[in-house]
């Protein structure tokens, strides 16, 4: 376990060197994080049971949300859950915080072409154009590909408590 977690840092840190040299090729002022349209997000989780379970428990931790497809089949959909254009992907960043990104790749555009966290690279990936995002540490900023190319990053939403709920996602 502490083997694993030492790899995954060795490759957040060489995902950093790639991500400064990416910065200084593309520039903050282009980021479009916006290509996705906007589209409702509602995640609430009730509890800190409800969190422990069906949310994310720490560090480097990922789940998909796809209200369509009823992913996670545990996760009780109500009338009011959103899951945004091509779903949600809820991370815990490298701090342990979590943070949410639409599943959908802006590259393509598509509702079903939606990103995937690669475990060998420890990034979200299209599959289709095989661009791939740093969502444990730079906010879903492009690192390869068409996206990076482009400054296309990773539509966020936003992940906090309050309201009577323990924590919700939503945009």
């Amino acid at each position: 376990m502490l083997e694993n977690r030492s790899k995954m840092f060795r490759r957040l840190t060489g995902s950093m060197i790639v991500i400064a040299a990416v910065l200084t090729s593309v520039g903050c002022d282009r980021l479009d994080d916006q290509r996705i349209p906007p589209a409702p997000v509602n995640i609430t989780f009730a509890t800190v049971g409800d969190w422990n379970v069906l949310g994310v428990g720490g560090a480097l931790d990922h789940r998909r949300f796809i209200k369509e497809q009823l992913i996670p089949a545990d996760y009780h959909y109500t009338a009011i859950s959103a899951t945004g254009f091509g779903g949600v992907l809820l991370v815990g960043d490298v701090n342990g915080a979590p943070a949410a990104y639409d599943l959908s790749c802006p590259v393509e555009c598509k509702r079903d072409v939606r990103v995937f966290i690669n475990g060998d690279q420890m990034v979200a990936e299209c599959p289709e154009c095989h661009s791939t995002y740093d969502v444990f540490a730079l906010g879903g900023y492009p690192l390869t590909g068409p996206a990076a190319r482009d400054g296309f990053g990773l539509r966020r939403y936003t992940v906090g408590s309050g309201g009577g709920v323990y924590m919700l996602v939503s945009n």
